[in-house]
């Protein structure tokens, strides 16, 4: 408590003043925990944070804005890839006391810190100079604050990804800064330019030196130079998640949902006593946990977790039964990683789409899946329910390559910003109709009620943005995104984009 206290001091947080007799305190108070450090090799320690709490702030008067932008996992993923390609050095910094670095624009009043408060001024109140821990406003302080300084150093922003800044220096080397909140990676071929970078930040905030990146918001990183691969995973995280919902000893499937499963919204508990039953199954909090490994390092269960968040609401049995099979499939499969793999040639960002046709039960919609891989691994997925009933299976699958179009063109925006040039980025799609109904500007009575922002995807096939090309439908690594197949071509389409244990 006292280090926590000398760091507010050192920052300059508050000073006192008078209580305003218009005005209502913010509440704070003292949160204690463990802290396990990044390193296996650092010991765990006692921390002590004191916080402000934001649920007493009222809007318009404590705080206006408060979105605060924080970088794209793609991002981080592409990065990655670009490493293994360019054999680039990534290194880590952490700032410490994060928040407290942030200028405030709102003037907010609190009570001095429970077993703090200054003797002879036990009258006076804290006004608020810098941001606290727990405002409501602090991430988009502290965002202002750093992204202010970067600019100030000529570092860019990206316009793709405003968490992502670069400087290409006369030679034409480019160094990368990734931020993550309090997190970062820096970026360069050249160690001696990260290490330049290193200062300048460390003159500006109070930082830690992480050396090189071995681990960011749970994703575990190895690096084997001599075979020039970069691996990803979450090992750790699908441990605990595993131990959290008592499935360490479950039984192993092969994947993440089985053909028995027919989800739909008539397995949602109708009766107030099977209601009660389900609230206490922790539906939302498992899915919750999944969906954040599939956010990170776990393509392979985006099918299913887009499936079983749909009954968030209202969960049923099955829908449970259906959840524990995920975690099953986890349980057999923790061990799996991302791999990038240094290639012949140059880097390029290549996408498959698919879609399956009318597989939800509810309302006959379809699913649209698409992966991009770049370096042989994986750096972008998703597999969502479109908003409309497709009339037909190229219907369906016109409406994915317009989706995946989208995500198309933002990746090719940002790959030319983080050092990687090409024309334009492949999609591979198996539907020839779908291919078809693309490339050619013409308007059938089968296509004519579409909607039109769908067909944009022509305007970038016509201004080559986008090339579109045909796939078997074998060699077509999105079909496990869309739909349940079978163990065997899973594991074919998991080897096809290197999720490989």
């Amino acid at each position: 408590m006292t280090e926590e206290m000398e760091s507010l001091y050192k920052n300059s947080v508050w000073e006192l003043v008078p209580k305003p007799k218009d005005r209502k305190l913010v509440r704070c108070k003292w949160v204690f925990r463990k802290n396990e450090e990044l390193h296996e090799q650092d010991a765990m320690r006692f921390k002590a944070r004191f916080v402000a709490k934001g649920y007493s702030q009222k809007e318009g008067v404590d705080y206006d804005e408060i979105f605060s932008p924080v970088v794209k996992h793609t991002s981080i993923r592409l990065l990655l890839a670009m490493a293994t390609q360019h054999d680039i050095e990534i290194e880590q910094m952490d700032v410490k006391t994060t928040f407290l670095h942030g200028d405030l624009d709102e003037t907010i009043f609190m009570a001095q810190p429970e077993g703090f408060v200054e003797y002879g001024k036990e009258n006076l109140v804290c006004q608020l100079k810098k941001s606290l821990y727990g405002l409501k406003q602090s991430p988009r302080q502290w965002y202002k604050r750093f992204d202010y300084f970067m600019l100030k150093i000529n570092f860019r922003r990206c316009l793709y990804d405003c968490c992502v800044y670069y400087h290409v220096f006369q030679d034409g080397m480019i160094i990368l800064l990734l931020l993550y909140v309090d997190d970062m990676l820096i970026a360069c071929q050249d160690k001696f330019r990260i290490q330049d970078l290193k200062k300048m930040l460390s003159k500006e905030f109070d930082m830690k030196d992480l050396g090189a990146a071995q681990k960011i918001l749970g994703m575990e990183i190895q690096r084997d130079r001599t075979v020039e691969r970069i691996w990803i995973s979450q090992a750790k995280y699908i441990q605990k998640v595993l131990e959290k919902f008592n499935m360490q000893e479950a039984k192993v499937v092969l994947t993440p949902l089985a053909a028995h499963f027919k989800l739909s919204g008539q397995q949602c508990p109708k009766s107030e006593e099977k209601q009660q039953v389900m609230e206490k199954v922790p539906y939302a909090n498992a899915v919750g946990c999944l969906m954040y490994a599939m956010v990170c390092t776990c393509p392979d269960i985006a099918q299913a977790i887009s499936v079983a968040s749909r009954y968030m609401a209202n969960p049923g049995k099955q829908h449970w039964d259906a959840v524990k099979w995920i975690l099953c499939y986890l349980k057999g499969s923790w061990r799996q990683r991302i791999m990038f793999e240094k290639q012949k040639e140059n880097a390029r960002v290549l996408g498959y789409v698919d879609a399956d046709y009318a597989g939800d039960l509810d309302k006959r919609r379809s699913t649209s899946g698409y992966v991009f891989t770049c370096v042989g691994g994986p750096i972008s997925w998703r597999a969502l329910l479109q908003p409309i009933t497709a009339l037909s299976t190229t219907e369906a699958e016109y409406i994915a390559l317009a989706e995946a179009g989208k995500e198309a063109i933002w990746l090719n925006g940002l790959v030319s910003q983080m050092g990687i040039t090409q024309d334009c980025v492949k999609l591979k799609c198996d539907s020839q109709s779908a291919i078809h109904l693309a490339k050619n500007q013409v308007f059938s009575r089968r296509s004519k009620h579409i909607d039109a922002r769908y067909h944009k995807i022509r305007n970038w096939i016509e201004s080559k943005e986008i090339w579109i090309e045909k796939i078997h439908t074998d060699d077509n690594a999105t079909d496990f995104l869309t739909k349940i197949v079978p163990a065997k071509k899973f594991k074919h389409c998991l080897n096809l984009i290197n999720l490989v244990d």
